[in-house]
């Protein structure tokens, strides 16, 4: 659940994990254990569920993975909410669906989301969000999306994926 490349508006969406050096551009790092995350995900238990899940899918697919064993050994010392996930031996595979976030910037976003996995690169996962035309969720994806909220993503975050 490393973050490998943003696009400045992605960038602008994912204030909170990217102004936390603590998380380390990780998602399950910043769900577990950043203090934004429960604001940001209003259905945070969907989220949580979400990430030990997509852990676990890991770890059976590379059991001998030192990083993501180190990240599941950090996560379980330092949150009893992963501990509590993680011993339910959940499994699932994300595809598509609906979500709704609580940005601090613009407020509520209810996005479409699906993770199509590159053929090219095996282990890689990409989100792609959508908000329903016309929507409120649209007006703020394009509020975050100008210039003044995305002004301060750095060059090796000008990448064609979110």
């Amino acid at each position: 659940m490393d973050v490998a490349a943003v696009n400045p508006l992605a960038r602008a969406f994912h204030t909170g994990l990217f102004a936390d050096g603590d998380n380390q551009r990780n998602l399950a790092r910043f769900t577990f254990l950043g203090p934004a995350s429960r604001r940001f995900y209003p259905d945070w238990d969907l989220f949580a569920d979400m990430a030990v899940a997509i852990l676990r899918t890991e770890a059976g697919r590379d059991p001998y993975d030192k990083d993501l064993h180190d990240l599941i050994g950090e996560l379980s010392t330092r949150s009893e909410d992963f501990r509590t996930r993680w011993g339910a031996h959940d499994v699932r595979r994300h595809g598509t669906g609906t979500k709704r976030f609580r940005h601090p910037a613009v407020g509520d976003l209810t996005l479409a989301d699906e993770s199509p996995d590159p053929a090219a690169e095996p282990g890689l996962h990409m989100t792609i969000c959508t908000a329903e035309p016309g929507s409120p969720s649209e007006e703020g994806l394009r509020l975050l999306a100008s210039p003044a909220a995305t002004e301060d993503a750095g060059p090796a975050d000008r990448h064609p994926t979110a």
